[in-house]
């Protein structure tokens, strides 16, 4: 059964920085002096809800420090702009990129804060004009935003939909180009990646990702795993997380402690290939 806690503070997340970073990151904190590989990613790197995340299981499974760096709703864009967190990894054995959705980067149309990523900051002229019926105070987060907009207008919404694609794609050549020690590209998922050409699926993650998208990066890569979690291990739900009453829909929507664990096993021969 689920671990059910009163706050979010049920877990102790070990909060550390790497590199003079504003970033805060879950530890225990790894000495980048010493031989590492890192892992950066979003909120299921992060490992919110789990007491045993899969890079601290990795650590055990290789007996090699992990330098967990994920960050919870990160997209690729609070990376990127990390100049030297990145060359601070790219002194590891190697490194492993979670893929994370589209929707949270800065673009042509909208900004996003720039640590948190899912936070909406605001429209350009060029999303008031496709949306002029929208009024933008409304949002704070950009997964609001993209429900309500493909609900105005499912046609306007695509034109949206084509740059924050292309705008993916350009971000993560750059962060996978920043990196300069072996890299492993993680796509994890309940389905593999969709095909290119259809209507946006919103209920789907890494959101607005197909698979167009993710083979116009995995050359900048030195290898590839793609994680569909089993059914016996989709089963297993939130069984293993640590959560809040309030907490439950976030934590059933998340990974479990079996998936983390399947994970890192489907990790370590190819990173043992690496280093």
């Amino acid at each position: 059964m689920a671990y059910a806690f009163p706050g979010a503070g049920a877990l102790d997340y070990s909060p550390c920085s790497y590199a003079a970073s504003g970033l805060t990151f879950r530890g225990p904190r790894a000495d980048l002096r010493e031989p590492f590989i890192s892992c950066i990613g979003g909120t299921e790197t992060y490992g919110k809800f789990i007491p045993t995340p899969y890079p601290d299981i990795l650590e055990e499974m290789l007996e090699v420090q992990v330098a967990n760096l994920g960050c919870v709703n990160a997209g690729p864009e609070v990376f990127v702009q990390e100049r030297a967190l990145m060359q601070a990894l790219s002194g590891g054995l190697a490194c492993v990129v979670q893929i994370t959705g589209a929707q949270n980067l800065s673009n042509r149309y909208y900004s996003v804060h720039p640590r948190r990523n899912d936070r909406f900051t605001g429209p350009t002229p060029l999303l008031r004009s496709l949306f002029r019926q929208v009024d933008f105070t409304e949002f704070s987060f950009t997964r609001h935003l993209m429900h309500v907009l493909q609900t105005h207008s499912a046609d306007r919404f695509e034109v949206l939909v084509e740059e924050l694609r292309a705008a993916w794609v350009a971000r993560m050549k750059d962060l996978l180009g920043q990196i300069r020690c072996p890299t492993v590209l993680l796509w994890l998922a309940d389905a593999a990646p969709p095909a290119p050409g259809r209507r946006a699926d919103l209920a789907r993650d890494p959101m607005l990702v197909d698979a167009e998208m993710v083979a116009a990066i995995r050359p900048l890569a030195t290898a590839y795993v793609e994680m569909l979690p089993s059914p016996q291990a989709r089963a297993k739900g939130a069984e293993g997380m640590a959560f809040g009453p309030l907490e439950a829909h976030a934590a059933a929507s998340l990974p479990g402690p079996v998936v983390h664990y399947d994970l890192a096993k489907r990790l370590v021969p190819v990173l043992r290939q690496l280093i």
